[in-house]
């Protein structure tokens, strides 16, 4: 029989990440922290929410790592509004360590779902679409809208080139038709509900998978 409000009780949570270092301090000859280590971070711990390669890493080095090893993949997010899937898509970037996110329209943005990713990743800013398509043409990317719109062909049946930019609307409006005018494919992701469009985040993680499952699957 449960005690009463045992179901009112809360589950104590486990300890995310690790303690302080245990022994003697990773060091040069010169007796200095060597790196990639964080002095803080090896005498009090590590909380982040990174992985065990990256634990007791500074921020600077574990960027330096993830640019070495990113993906040819880059992502352009319209900021029209203060819309929160932003953030959300920026963290699922990071997850997939696209090359660059580029962020068009308004410079500020809603980092609140990007739970701090945005720090470890290449952030763009361009004010408009024109920006945005000028900088694809001087680095040889191609400009691939993601929108649930006449004329998009279905993701799956669409061969994405390596050198992709992705491109995702506002969760209320979708690509603005300025931007839309930039991208040379359309694609959509095919839905067999009610509703007539799916949560934009969601969309955005299942195009980027589909573009790393074919590039960068191991």
């Amino acid at each position: 029989m449960a005690r009463e409000n045992e179901d009112q009780q809360p589950y104590p949570r486990p300890e995310v990440g690790v303690g302080p270092w245990e022994g003697e301090w990773p060091r040069g000859v010169d007796g200095a922290v060597t790196e990639p280590y964080d002095p803080q971070l090896l005498e009090n711990g590590d909380r982040r929410n990174v992985i065990d390669r990256y634990r007791y890493w500074s921020m600077d080095a574990i960027r330096a790592d993830l640019r070495q090893h990113s993906s040819a993949l880059h992502i352009a997010i319209e900021n029209l509004e203060h819309d929160l899937n932003i953030g959300s898509i920026v963290r699922t970037a990071n997850a997939f360590n696209v090359g660059a996110v580029h962020i068009v329209g308004r410079r500020k943005w809603n980092r609140r779902g990007a739970m701090v990713t945005d720090r470890y990743l290449e952030i763009m800013h361009h004010p408009s679409p024109e920006d945005l398509a000028q900088w694809a043409r001087e680095h040889d990317y191609h400009l691939v809208a993601v929108d649930n719109m006449e004329g998009s062909t279905q993701l799956e049946h669409t061969e994405l080139p390596e050198r992709c930019l992705l491109i995702f609307g506002q969760e209320s409006t979708g690509i603005s038709p300025e931007l839309l005018a930039t991208a040379e494919k359309f694609v959509y992701i095919p839905q067999f509900g009610s509703t007539r469009s799916m949560n934009v985040a969601a969309a955005a993680a299942i195009a980027m998978h589909w573009w790393i499952a074919h590039y960068r699957a191991s």
